[in-house]
């Protein structure tokens, strides 16, 4: 069957959904825009800047590569990514892969709080199955196990991973109901080392390091372990709308411009956009600038547009944002010396000087940056035994150990000096006069 025609819904409150606009597959299949409707122009919200409230189709960037495929705004971050696309094409079997596909695909329990309907009158998701249970983590590790080896799995087995098998990112995952809560869990085959047991050991550490981490819990499996995540995005009986660190800097990216996907950009959104009772946005800035050099210096260079969130706040009042708990954190162990996200006036480069060189995007005077910098540092010393407590084993450590107390950050560790920037001027980046501080 094709998806020709779907529909845009808000679920915030899921048991009232109100419907938002109509999807349409444009730019040769490759993207998907949206039309709100009349009701949602009084009464909606913006659902993110580069979809204001007016009477227009509103299209995707009109630059799209050969293989690209994106819908418009914070649509994009209804859609699954790899694993879901995958686990899609192998249990659904569209007969048709066009992005409108995956986004219904998707189902009801997707990122944020957008829905996709087959109606513009009433809400009708793609029929799904109830979330498994934490006691049949065991079965859907293996049911994900064969999807990801493109083994064939039973009617039984794909009613299994049905409930939640089509979340984003590249690792095989799904949802999970903990005690009535929605987590996602993740699967690990074939690393080098325990990787869930790393990422909670790491999640943990970064707690320690003055950073909001979205709770983390073991799951032992048969043979090794999974992790589960609890969702940042739910609260009872509330979706919280969300947008990706990509989505929110590619709205607030001038037309026709390239987006500056980075550290500092998404602070400057922050500071612009952000909560500001208490000062939420200043803080939110400055924590952001803890992630961004505690992801240097544990070497997790998978800090990619998608691995950033925000939530949105109260939607229909102001609809200001606030950093989302962090999450997929976790060493790299690539040693590669460059992250995915911009750190400052050296690009990518996964330098201590590099995150200090635009420390006046974050809202930070030097001083500032370079005291959240050693305190950083001072916790990721402790990292060898915080891990040894959590569990992770010695050969694990020691592997780690060769990129994270390496030469190279090893060094920058040892070598910064928090004392130097005490009177060192602000740096800041020439730009248009027209441009946001």
């Amino acid at each position: 069957m094709r998806h020709d025609d779907l529909f845009l819904w808000y679920l915030g409150d899921p048991a009232a959904p109100r419907p938002v606009g109509a999807l349409k597959l444009v730019a040769s299949g490759k993207g998907v825009s949206l039309r709100y409707d009349t009701a949602w122009l009084d009464t909606g919200f913006a659902l993110s800047e580069d979809l204001p409230l007016v009477d227009i189709e509103h299209l995707p960037p009109g630059r799209l590569s050969a293989d690209a495929q994106r819908a418009v705004g914070a649509v994009d971050d209804a859609r699954p990514d790899r694993w879901g696309e995958k686990v899609i094409r192998f249990v659904d079997k569209p007969r048709r892969l066009s992005l409108m596909e995956y986004l219904f695909y998707a189902g009801d329990d997707r990122f944020g709080a957008l829905g996709v309907s087959t109606s513009p009158d009433t809400y009708l998701p793609r029929e799904g199955s109830p979330l498994p249970r934490l006691e049949q983590a065991q079965r859907l590790s293996e049911v994900v196990a064969k999807i990801d080896a493109a083994e064939p799995i039973t009617e039984v087995e794909a009613k299994i991973v049905r409930g939640g098998g089509s979340l984003g990112g590249a690792k095989p995952k799904a949802l999970i109901d903990i005690d009535g809560e929605q987590w996602v869990i993740k699967f690990f085959n074939g690393e080098p080392v325990d990787s869930p047991l790393v990422e909670h050991a790491t999640m943990t550490l970064a707690a320690r390091a003055g950073i909001t981490v979205a709770e983390t819990r073991m799951v032992p499996l048969a043979t090794g372990n999974a992790i589960a995540v609890r969702r940042f995005d739910r609260e009872p009986g509330r979706r919280i709308h969300s947008v990706s660190a990509g989505t929110a800097i590619r709205a607030a990216t001038a037309s026709g411009a390239e987006p500056d996907m980075g550290y500092p950009e998404l602070a400057r959104i922050l500071r612009r956009v952000g909560v500001t009772e208490d000062d939420r946005h200043r803080r939110d800035a400055r924590e952001l600038f803890r992630r961004m050099v505690f992801n240097i210096l544990v070497d997790n260079t998978d800090d990619h547009e998608k691995n950033h969130s925000l939530r949105v706040v109260n939607p229909f009042a102001n609809g200001r944002l606030t950093l989302a708990p962090a999450y997929d954190v976790l060493p790299s162990n690539s040693g590669q010396g460059y992250q995915e996200f911009t750190c400052g006036l050296e690009g990518r480069d996964s330098t201590l000087s590099n995150a200090m060189s635009q420390c006046d995007a974050f809202g930070l005077l030097p001083a500032e940056a370079a005291a959240d910098v050693a305190d950083v540092i001072a916790v990721v010393d402790t990292w060898q035994a915080h891990f040894a407590e959590a569990g992770v084993t010695a050969r694990d450590i020691e592997g780690l150990a060769e990129r994270i107390d390496g030469d190279e950050l090893h060094g920058q560790r040892r070598a910064f000096d928090a004392a130097s920037f005490a009177s060192a001027p602000v740096r800041r980046r020439r730009g248009s006069p027209f441009g946001r501080g």
